[in-house]
């Protein structure tokens, strides 16, 4: 990794701790040039997985489509960045669980909502209205299903 300030391609790595989120690694380097001392965050990704399309395209599979999304279910919401960056680990955590190189985009979609259905009701309005594109007979519907499922008493299995 290059040094920010001189460029250098030699850097050590002085320190290395879980990040605070608990899902990724924060390493404190130092540059052998000039030894000036960063530090830099190293996240799991997603490689070689190809998501179809609704008609049937294939494209590689994007993060940050993801966290658009999210970013706009939970706008105005009470969810700070640590919890958004947990919700992303484990939606990314759900998709590699399939064990596929290819997943329908359908799929991600279902795996995100069963995410948000659990952690903000209003989200989850929010994604599913667009990822479903929501007719007003359908927000009724899937508000009587969260409102029912409200009055069911929560099984401790």
């Amino acid at each position: 990794m290059k040094c920010p300030i001189c460029y250098h391609d030699d850097t050590k790595v002085v320190d290395s701790r879980v990040a605070a989120d608990g899902l990724s690694i924060r390493r404190r380097r130092e540059c052998l040039k000039c030894g000036f001392r960063y530090s830099t965050l190293e996240e799991m990704e997603i490689l070689e997985l190809a998501v179809i399309k609704r008609d049937g395209q294939k494209e590689s599979y994007d993060r940050n489509k993801i966290v658009r999304g999210l970013e706009r279910a939970f706008e105005k919401r009470s969810m700070d960045e640590d919890d958004l960056k947990k919700l992303i680990h484990s939606i990314e955590r759900d998709i590699q669980k399939t064990r596929k190189n290819e997943i329908e985009s359908r799929e991600i979609g279902q795996i995100i909502m069963d995410h948000l259905k659990d952690s903000d009701t209003v989200a989850y309005i929010r994604f599913a209205s667009v990822y479903e594109a929501f007719e007003i007979s359908d927000f009724e519907e899937e508000l009587k299903k969260i409102i029912n499922k409200k009055g069911e008493p929560k099984s401790h299995a």
